[in-house]
């Protein structure tokens, strides 16, 4: 079995993390922008993501020589350690629940503000929990300024969207009197359309298109249009209707959000505790479950609960979506390639962060929560978010950004060594 035992393998695991747990929402994002239902995209993303925790099991969980005290992956499935694979499902069944519930946070409120939100109330409760859960093997005086830092990053999140929500709204008012009193019917440009259009439409031409600016007022309807999550449910808006919708949406949106940010918080303190047994639930001489096992456990929870919420989804759809079956999403290969590249980003990013941790404590491997670095970044390139904004929202984004860059690298450094 392979250990992690220095801090800087640690900090490297915990940075590779960051970039995978950054981008893996971008790609989800990308496909409900071009209309894929959630569904079939989560559906998709649940296989490979449970696929990389079992690639990481038999890989680095069989390093080496097995003994009592540190055994591979294969013997501790047979041993008596269901207190400890308990906690580890539990942490799986509520990653997964969070999970669900940003994807269609996403839609609503954007990606920017949903990994604010739900990253910054991870690091604030999940980060202290595993401090304590640890036994303090972090520096304080280090660790809880970054937790601050994250503090400060959530209210500069909150001010940033409602400052872009204003900004949105201005251009939404001052659209000509054209597109008030009819419906709108341009198209986007290349450059944003192979986001959100499907590929078939682009590759049958028709006519050389409108050229529509990112962050413009008709960018932002196009981009609902296409969407597969629609704010209310509507195809042709007028711009007061358009308004409304995206003022409840919007609500709707941060409450999911705040909800996910919950869910995030627990997964890794049950995860420390499935692999540290701080509250001594094991038999006495029944070795701990390795970063490994337990890793598979989780995994094996967040894919069952995953497959069974969305394949409910299917049949009952939430927020307007169309219903769906088992049989079109068995059919629907468009963008399942993404998909499919997105679980196993996560997967892999859940896995390098769990063994981070395990070598210099978990309340150090939050730093991978400051993912919005990667995030905003994504949302920027290739989402238009933030384009054309007032000279008041970008500054409130360079801060908020700034406060991530700061608590991530203080958090790295209150990084400790695990006895």
């Amino acid at each position: 079995m392979y250990i992690v035992e220095t801090k800087v393998g640690a900090i490297m695991c915990m940075v590779l993390a960051l970039l995978f747990l950054g981008t893996w929402p971008a790609i989800m994002n990308l496909l409900e922008r071009r209309g894929r239902l959630p569904q079939h995209t989560y559906l998709d993303y649940s296989i490979t993501n449970f696929l990389a925790a079992l690639l990481i099991a038999f890989t680095f969980g069989e390093i080496g020589k097995s003994t009592h005290d540190n055994p591979s992956f294969i013997p501790q499935l047979y041993q008596d350690n269901w207190p400890s694979v308990l906690f580890a499902m539990a942490g799986g069944v509520v990653l997964s629940i969070g999970n669900l519930s940003t994807q269609y946070a996403w839609a609503l409120v954007g990606l920017s503000v949903v990994e604010v939100v739900s990253s910054s109330i991870t690091v604030v409760i999940g980060t202290s929990l595993n401090y304590f859960l640890d036994d303090k093997i972090n520096r304080a005086e280090i660790l809880f300024p970054g937790v601050g830092c994250f503090l400060i990053a959530v209210v500069l999140g909150s001010a940033v969207h409602s400052s872009n929500f204003a900004d949105d709204e201005a251009k939404l008012n001052s659209i000509s009197s054209d597109y008030k009193d009819g419906a709108v019917h341009t198209k986007l440009p290349f450059s944003f359309s192979f986001l959100i259009v499907k590929s078939k439409d682009l590759e049958s031409g028709g006519g050389s298109p409108d050229k529509v600016k990112a962050g413009t007022a008709i960018f932002l309807i196009e981009l609902e249009e296409t969407r597969a999550i629609k704010a209310g449910g509507y195809h042709l808006l007028k711009m007061s209707k358009l308004i409304f919708v995206f003022g409840k949406s919007t609500f709707i949106g941060l409450a999911v959000t705040f909800f996910a940010g919950v869910c995030f918080s627990l997964f890794s303190p049950a995860f420390n505790l499935a692999t540290n047994d701080q509250w001594h639930t094991l038999k006495k001489g029944v070795p701990h479950l390795s970063v490994y096992t337990s890793f598979f456990y989780f995994s094996v929870s967040c894919f069952v609960i995953a497959i069974i919420l969305n394949i409910t989804f299917l049949y009952h759809p939430i927020l307007n979506l169309p219903k769906s079956s088992f049989k079109a999403y068995l059919v629907d290969w468009d963008g399942r390639g993404w998909a499919f590249l997105a679980g196993l980003l996560c997967g892999f990013g859940n896995g390098l962060q769990f063994m981070g941790g395990q070598a210099a404590g978990y309340a150090a491997a939050d730093a991978v929560q400051a993912l919005p670095l990667v995030s905003t970044f994504w949302g920027i390139v290739l989402f238009g978010e933030f384009h054309r904004s007032s000279q008041r929202t970008y500054v409130l984004l360079g801060s908020m950004l700034v406060m991530f860059i700061v608590a991530v690298v203080v958090l790295m450094a209150s990084s400790g060594e695990r006895k």
